[in-house]
């Protein structure tokens, strides 16, 4: 168990450190590429944090375990706004443009709930998948759109002056980094929570759902500390885009999986009303004259709050 402990340490430390590389290159590379803070939030940071939950579908539907993947998917997108986006808005207050308000967070709603529509009849199937796929092609679109039409969360504030080489490599050593040291924290945690005879499925609902949401957490917090916020909630948003219409996806075009019906409505159901929640803050802290919201620690500790009461539920 003591090595357990110090693998998990070890990833901690490594965590950090990969994190502070990861938003650096990412910044820098936003810059040189002319891209707004929130757009390579919503494409480089956003595709680069999902890939633990990417790998762990993958290997799921391969090793023919596919309820697995379901649950990371709606796991982590629990935890996205709930653990990741709730502890950022704590730490600082974020921004949210017209765009974002008006047309991100409602496509990302209207996402989570056709996949709650899809597989309320305890089936995901080949059909299934191919529709959520299709969806992120209209995602990419909106993307696209997106750059021909900035708004407030396009303002680019101080980033690191780098060379472009140097920008790729540190973002590239940071990503690596930040996939490895997540993975080892939950390894040695599982070993730890299983050497105190913790139950498996108490070790799935929890460590590991969180270890694969930990790159977006590392990298939406030291995001918000040096004062990328706007990066934060274009991964989230982002994250949790491709965790709907990737990882989501991905067991449905191996063979059609049959999921607990109770389950969808409980977890797709806790995604929709996470997403929702946040705007709902972003209607009521809404200023017209200034076109934008400004969400700060009460929608933080709100979302926090609904993480915890999650987990409660669970474990009832």
């Amino acid at each position: 168990m003591f090595i357990d402990i110090a693998i998990i340490l070890i990833g901690f430390g490594a965590l950090v450190w990969s994190a502070d590389l990861f938003v650096d290159g990412a910044a820098a590379i936003a810059r040189h590429l002319g891209m707004a803070p929130l757009l390579i939030g919503m494409t480089i940071v956003s595709v680069g944090t999902s890939a633990p939950e990417i790998l762990v579908s993958l290997m799921s539907a391969i090793s023919d375990a596919g309820a697995l993947a379901i649950g990371n998917a709606f796991g982590s997108n629990i935890a996205n706004i709930g653990l990741v986006l709730g502890v950022t808005l704590i730490i600082a207050p974020i921004t949210v443009g017209k765009s974002s308000a008006l047309v991100d967070l409602p496509l990302l709603l209207l996402t989570s709930l056709c996949c709650g529509l899809l597989l309320i009849d305890g089936r995901l199937s080949f059909f299934d998948s191919s529709l959520l796929l299709g969806g992120l092609v209209l995602f990419f679109w909106r993307l696209l759109n997106h750059a021909h039409h900035p708004d407030i969360n396009d303002e680019v504030p101080e980033i690191p002056n780098m060379a472009p080489a140097k920008a790729w490599l540190i973002f590239g050593v940071g990503l690596i980094a930040l996939i490895i040291s997540s993975r080892a924290l939950v390894y040695g945690a599982v070993n730890v929570a299983t050497a105190l005879g913790v139950s498996e499925l108490i070790i799935g609902l929890t460590i590991v759902a969180l270890g694969t949401s930990l790159p977006e957490l590392a990298a939406s917090l030291v995001s918000a500390v040096r004062g990328h916020a706007d990066i934060a909630i274009g991964a989230v948003v982002g994250s949790n885009m491709f965790n709907l219409l990737v990882v989501l996806a991905l067991p449905g075009f191996f063979d059609d999986l049959v999921v607990e019906r109770n389950d969808i409505i409980r977890d797709a159901g806790t995604v929709f009303v996470t997403t929702a929640v946040l705007l709902v803050f972003v209607a009521l802290n809404w200023r017209p004259e200034q076109q934008r919201a400004r969400v700060g620690r009460l929608a933080g500790g709100t979302f926090f709050a609904i993480y915890i009461a999650y987990y409660a539920w669970l474990f009832i």
